[in-house]
């Protein structure tokens, strides 16, 4: 099956993995040519320690990565594609113009999916006409490679048998998958992580915790396989404050962005991608403090 993956940052780079680990052809675009070059390093490396683990069954890091195709434009990663996954910033306006370039260039059969966290399906949508119904929300979750869940989340004209496409490529991904049947801002998982890692701001602004001793309590209190703050670093601040900023939009007070969060971003320290957050990082991406904020 031949896959489109438009957007070659984190997520992008992760899915389009996910999917060449599972036989798919990839095609990869971004506007930004110098990520795609960097989404095929992460994936070189990635593969390389799922190979020395064991875990790449009769393929080698190499005929993973054969599949994987740069694309010079949306119109040469749609072509001939049975599948579109745009994963591009969490900003209307820019998923706005990604899929009016999609719906031009994709045949009209093609599944398009979606990976927002927190933005409205049928908002998303609303530049396709009737190739909306043959959207679907499709969420990832960070890391693609290593998280089991594709959240689907129905827009208010997606067909019913584009959500079962959407659940059967996603198996063929070996993925789980829920249904999101209310187009609700947030969906299910992403409001329930944001308003925890609000908390967890809120908790480190007050002085009860150190970012340390907060993301340790729910690590091994509550079974988190990675603190909020950590996990706010690892998928960039300025990518939750957009989340947070939409949710308050949709949902009021109680997703309203921190302080600190907003000084953060406004300082540039975004997370690991910027060596600063919550938490200083070397140049290859490990900690070396127990928080700085």
């Amino acid at each position: 099956m031949r896959v489109a993956v438009i957007g070659a940052g984190t997520m992008g780079s992760g899915i389009a993995q996910v999917c060449a680990m599972a036989g798919h052809d990839v095609a990869v675009f971004d506007s930004d040519p110098a990520k795609v070059d960097g989404s095929l390093e992460t994936m070189r490396s990635s593969l390389d320690r799922f190979a020395a683990k064991g875990k790449l069954g009769d393929d080698t890091s190499q005929v993973v990565l054969d599949r994987v195709h740069p694309a010079p434009s949306i119109a040469g990663a749609c072509d001939g594609v049975v599948v579109v996954i745009e994963s591009v910033v969490e900003r209307i306006s820019v998923k706005h113009e990604v899929f009016t370039q999609v719906a031009a260039h994709a045949p009209g059969d093609a599944l398009l999916g979606t990976n927002t966290s927190q933005l409205s399906i049928t908002m998303v949508g609303s530049v396709l006409g009737d190739a909306a119904s043959r959207l679907v929300g499709m969420h990832f979750f960070n890391p693609p490679v290593l998280m089991r869940l594709v959240e689907l989340v129905k827009g208010l004209q997606t067909d019913e048998a584009t959500v079962t496409r959407a659940e059967e490529f996603a198996r063929s991904l070996g993925k789980e998958t829920v249904v999101c049947r209310k187009d609700s801002p947030g969906f299910m998982t992403s409001r329930v992580s944001a308003i925890v890692r609000l908390e967890c701001l809120r908790m480190l602004e007050e002085g009860v915790g150190t970012p340390a001793d907060i993301d340790k309590a729910l690590r091994l209190g509550l079974n988190f396989p990675m603190g909020p703050l950590e996990l706010g670093d690892f998928n960039g601040l300025d990518t939750y404050l957009d989340a947070l900023e939409s949710l308050e939009v949709a949902h009021g007070e109680r997703f309203r962005p921190t302080v600190t969060l907003r000084n953060l971003v406004s300082a540039g320290r975004l997370g690991r991608k910027t060596g600063s957050g919550i938490y200083r990082y070397a140049a290859d991406g490990t900690k070396v403090d127990e928080g700085a904020a």
